[in-house]
C-alpha cells in the first residue's frame, strides 16, 4: 500500500498567493489555537468517563482497572479518540458540544468549531519551511499538500520527517488537534496489519476509518516511540516579531 503513495498536482497551498507576514500568521494561529483548547475543554465535558477508560484500554494503556503510562502524554490520544470519533450510529463528543454552543454565525469560535467537525486524521510527511510561518507539508494519503502552521513542529521536524497527526482547517493552513508522533513503514504497517478491513478498501477510505487512528496510535505506543516525544507550547519569543 506505502509503496504506492504519490503527489498529486493539486493541492491546498497557494504559492501565487501574496504570504502574509510571520507576525501576522502567528498572531492568527495563536488566536485559533486559545479557541480551540477552549472547545475541546468543553467538549470533554460531553465525555463519560467509561468512554475514555474504553479506548485506553484499547490502545493498551489501561490494565487490571489500572491506567500505565510510560509517558503521561500518551492518555491523550485515548482523548482524541473518544472526542473526534465514534462507532456507526453514535454520536461524537464534539459534535454533541457542537449542538449545544451557541457562538455568532461568521465569528471565530464559530469557524473554528466547524473546523474541528470536519477533522482529518493524517499521515504526513514535512516537505520545506512555509516562507511565512509553519510547514508544507504531504498528506500522504489522500496525496495533497497542506501549509501547517505549528510552532512546535516548525523548530522540531526536519524535512523528511513523517508523523501522523489529526488536523483542522480553519484557514489558509491548517494546524493540529494537539496530538501527534513520527512514524515509520514499519509502524504503518503494523497498524494496517491489525486492521483486516483495510485490505478491502483504497489507501483513502483506509485513512478515513475511525479505526486507523486508534491502530496508529496503539502501534506508536507498543513500539515506544511515545517515550520520546513531549507535547508542549513553545515560549512566546521573537517568532512574532
Amino acid at each position: 500500500m506505502f509503496a504506492a503513495i504519490g503527489l498529486r498536482k493539486e493541492n491546498t497551498v497557494e504559492p501565487r498567493a501574496p504570504s502574509p507576514s510571520r507576525r501576522e500568521v502567528l498572531a492568527r494561529y495563536r488566536h485559533l489555537r486559545e479557541i480551540s483548547k477552549h472547545h475541546l475543554s468543553e467538549a470533554m465535558k460531553f465525555l463519560s468517563p467509561d468512554t475514555v477508560l474504553h479506548h485506553a484500554r484499547r490502545l493498551g494503556l489501561y490494565v487490571r482497572k489500572t491506567i500505565i503510562l510510560d509517558n503521561p502524554d500518551e492518555i491523550t490520544m485515548a482523548y482524541d479518540l473518544a472526542i473526534h470519533t465514534a462507532p456507526d450510529g453514535r454520536s461524537r463528543a464534539i459534535d454533541r458540544y457542537a449542538r449545544s454552543a451557541r457562538f455568532a454565525p461568521g465569528s471565530d469560535e464559530a469557524l473554528m468549531l466547524e473546523a474541528m467537525r470536519k477533522a482529518r486524521f493524517a499521515v504526513v510527511s514535512v516537505q520545506r519551511r512555509h516562507p511565512s510561518a509553519g510547514l508544507i507539508v504531504t498528506d500522504l494519503f489522500r496525496n495533497v499538500e497542506l501549509w501547517l502552521v505549528d510552532q512546535g513542529l516548525e523548530i522540531s521536524l526536519p524535512a523528511g520527517t513523517v508523523f501522523a497527526t489529526r488536523y483542522y482547517a480553519p484557514e489558509r493552513f491548517v494546524m493540529t488537534a494537539g496530538v501527534g508522533m513520527p512514524v515509520d513503514r514499519a509502524m504503518l504497517t503494523s497498524a494496517v496489519e491489525s486492521m483486516p478491513q483495510s485490505l478491502r478498501k483504497s489507501q483513502v477510505e483506509t485513512v478515513e476509518d475511525r479505526r486507523f487512528a486508534e491502530a496508529v496510535y496503539r502501534a506508536a505506543i507498543a513500539s515506544g516511540i511515545m517515550e520520546r516525544v513531549a507535547y508542549q507550547d513553545p515560549a512566546d519569543t521573537g517568532d512574532a516579531a
